[in-house]
């Protein structure tokens, strides 16, 4: 009964500690903060701001005409 116990608690220990110390970045914290700083660095060599309000050139958004949506409800 207590080698069980002790075997068990152990194991749950020793495998429990292995598997946190090597889980991947499973929040991708990691690849959010080098992919900013990619980011950053691009826009500084090209003299760009670091933010710009339109991340998407608005020229290149098409919106739909009133004709088109018809019925549908518009929620913001």
């Amino acid at each position: 009964m207590h080698a069980t116990f002790f075997f068990s608690v152990t194991c749950c220990l020793v495998f429990g500690s292995f598997i946190f110390a090597y889980v991947p970045d499973f929040q991708l914290r990691d690849w959010a903060q080098r992919e900013a700083f990619l980011e950053l660095r691009r826009r500084e060599h090209l003299g760009l701001p670091p933010i710009d309000k339109n991340l998407i050139d608005p020229e290149k958004i098409v919106l739909p005409t009133d004709e088109e949506l018809g019925d549908t409800e518009i929620i913001i």
